[in-house]
């Protein structure tokens, strides 16, 4: 069965990641809350984040649409030890996040979450992975921690950086995806996908 595919996001890395892999679809995103449930592990606060913004764009999507489709739905964040950082709320928290990643290995964590719909009748399916790549920061001084956090590029990125942007100069080494770290790991979805035998039209 062939698919529309949905990217419930307007994150432009993760449009330029399906792009790059040639994917085709249609971009529908949708505005959730990202707090975080405190009662849930990290691992399950993400995948939970991702099913949410499935399940809104769902709702909005299926009067819209009488064929089938699938919602493609993900959220990335920066695990240090056990403390997750999400996008910053400012300059001064995004500093404060590279201080704390300067010098030592942090993790970068992507939940994937897709909803199948066929048509009205049928209840959708779903289906989640959640990918883990380990990045190793070099240490940073002072003055290229305020200089990075001036170009402004920290302020919409899971843990104040891009690793595709300037911050790939802070970078020593990764163990796993590199386009997990950008925000969407391909292979997973590739995989997720021959799985169910799941055909993007």
């Amino acid at each position: 069965m062939k698919l529309d595919l949905v990217l419930a996001s307007e994150s432009p890395r993760r449009k330029t990641l399906l792009e790059e892999a040639g994917f085709s679809f249609h971009v529908f995103p949708v505005k959730v809350s990202e707090n975080l449930e405190k009662n849930l592990t990290v691992d399950e606060q993400i995948v939970q984040i991702a099913r949410t913004k499935a399940q809104a764009a769902h709702q909005i999507y299926k009067p819209l649409k009488s064929g089938p489709y699938l919602i493609l739905a993900a959220d990335t964040m920066v695990v240090v030890g056990q403390t997750p950082l999400g996008k910053p709320m400012n300059s001064t928290q995004a500093c404060e996040f590279l201080r704390l990643l300067s010098g030592r290995s942090h993790e970068v964590k992507t939940a994937l979450f897709l909803l199948m719909s066929q048509n009205e009748a049928a209840r959708p399916q779903e289906l989640t992975a959640l990918e883990t790549t380990k990045v190793f920061f070099r240490s940073l001084s002072e003055k290229e921690i305020s200089d990075y956090v001036a170009t402004g590029e920290p302020l919409d990125k899971a843990g104040a950086y891009g690793i595709q942007g300037l911050a790939g100069k802070f970078v020593e080494k990764i163990e796993g995806s590199l386009d997990n770290v950008i925000g969407l790991p391909v292979q997973t979805l590739k995989a997720l996908l021959l799985e169910k035998n799941w055909k993007i039209s």
